[in-house]
């Protein structure tokens, strides 16, 4: 059974770290194997060249991979990255980035993912590929 946004939102401070929610990572739109987030670029995201610094763009990719799994499961379950590989189109200005994740297979034990960062005006700029182990508890 799918979890609401709102329940997505409030599990979060449960579940990770304290610098993770200073990212602001806010879920807006869920559908079957999709998720889409927003995330503010505030002045502690951007590197002294001005842009989105890359870690941030890659903890927010991982971040919404784990989101978009409890969604589909329905919970929180016990989940690790296994990889993580990203790819850096364009430097990211702006006020806010938009992050579409889709989750391209699910099995028992393996889940894998795509990640789309998209600047304010709509341009493809950082695009993770992601997979996800799902433990036993």
């Amino acid at each position: 059974m799918p979890i609401s946004l709102d329940a997505l939102q409030q599990q979060m401070p449960r579940i990770f770290a304290p610098w993770i929610l200073a990212l602001r990572v806010q879920p807006v739109h869920a559908e079957p194997g999709r998720l889409r987030l927003t995330m503010p670029l505030t002045p502690d995201l951007i590197h002294g060249g001005g842009v989105l610094c890359g870690q941030a763009s890659m903890a927010a990719a991982d971040t919404a991979m784990v989101l978009l799994m409890m969604s589909e499961l329905g919970e929180f379950r016990p989940m690790t990255t296994v990889q993580l590989q990203t790819t850096f189109l364009r430097p990211v200005t702006g006020s806010e980035l938009r992050i579409d994740a889709r989750l391209l297979r699910q099995g028992r034990q393996l889940a894998f993912g795509q990640i789309d960062l998209l600047d304010d005006q709509d341009r493809l700029a950082v695009q993770a590929t992601t997979t996800y182990a799902l433990l036993s508890t």
